[in-house]
């Protein structure tokens, strides 16, 4: 686990009864973190509940995808916890969502429903964007906050037969760097963490043929987050954590070095010399 003392933090996890939203959970819970566990499923919610510190994740059942609801998650977390300080946003509809066997009998692009393909960019980018939004002014206003977004590798957001998935997490990494910009010497930084590869959780269906022992295990996610929740993580905005790179024997700042880099598409924006200009 990180080395880190959450002590005093207040953490909003969207996601929270299954795969990585439920693992992030629990390292945060574990190491003194306060935190609402958002998930849509009561009973889902209710099992990270009971699996975690006594007393230290309070369920939020709520769609993210409603701005009421939204506002009902930053005022339940703020009022029955005291506060906010770290909102990661984790929830998410896969493919195995529109399509269950989606690896072997391919969903190419001009079969998808269009209900089915913007539910999916609702909860994975409208989502994001909503939580977010509500609790910028509040994490601004205290000079201290983080933002985490959960995206996906970069050939997930390419692969064609995987969309809207791989798209929706493209938009939300670009989104991140968009954010940390704006969020720029605020004190609240917006970051990305992801497995690093397909990870052993509920969106990749048992039909998909791989060997489930190579998946990236969803508790990899744990110390990454812990580290990006704390104080030690200070300065650090615009990036990319991969939790495949993370070795949790070393110091947290080594780990960090090693798993770390920029987000969303830096050298592309370099060849294209974007930011050589001014926007009128």
């Amino acid at each position: 686990m990180a080395n880190q003392d959450l002590n005093g933090k207040i953490c909003i996890v969207t996601g929270t009864g299954s795969g990585l939203g439920r693992a992030m959970t629990l390292a945060l819970a574990a190491a003194g973190a306060k935190v609402a566990g958002v998930d849509i499923s009561e009973q889902a919610a209710a099992k990270t509940v009971a699996d975690a510190e006594a007393g230290a994740v309070l369920p939020v059942i709520a769609d993210i995808t409603s701005v009421d609801d939204v506002e009902r998650i930053i005022a339940t977390t703020t009022a029955e916890l005291g506060g906010l300080h770290v909102l990661i946003n984790c929830a998410g509809l896969g493919m195995s969502w529109l399509r269950t066997d989606y690896m072997t009998n391919r969903l190419n692009f001009w079969d998808l429903d269009p209900d089915g393909w913007q539910r999916v960019m609702d909860v994975n980018v409208r989502g994001a964007f909503l939580l977010a939004r509500a609790a910028a002014p509040h994490l601004m206003t205290q000079g201290w906050g983080r933002i985490i977004n959960v995206t996906t590798s970069f050939n997930t957001m390419m692969r064609g037969g995987n969309m809207p998935y791989g798209q929706s997490k493209a938009a939300l990494e670009s989104a991140t760097a968009a954010w940390a910009d704006d969020l720029k010497d605020t004190g609240v930084s917006a970051n990305v963490l992801i497995p690093g590869g397909a990870a052993d959780t509920p969106m990749v269906p048992q039909e998909s043929g791989y060997d489930r022992a190579e998946l990236v295990r969803p508790e990899q996610m744990g110390p990454p987050a812990v580290w990006l929740a704390s104080d030690a993580s200070d300065g650090v905005n615009g990036k990319r954590i991969m939790a495949r790179r993370w070795d949790p024997t070393l110091p947290d700042a080594d780990a960090a070095k090693a798993a770390t880099a920029p987000a969303a598409w830096p050298d592309l924006a370099a060849n294209a010399g974007v930011g050589q200009a001014k926007t009128k």
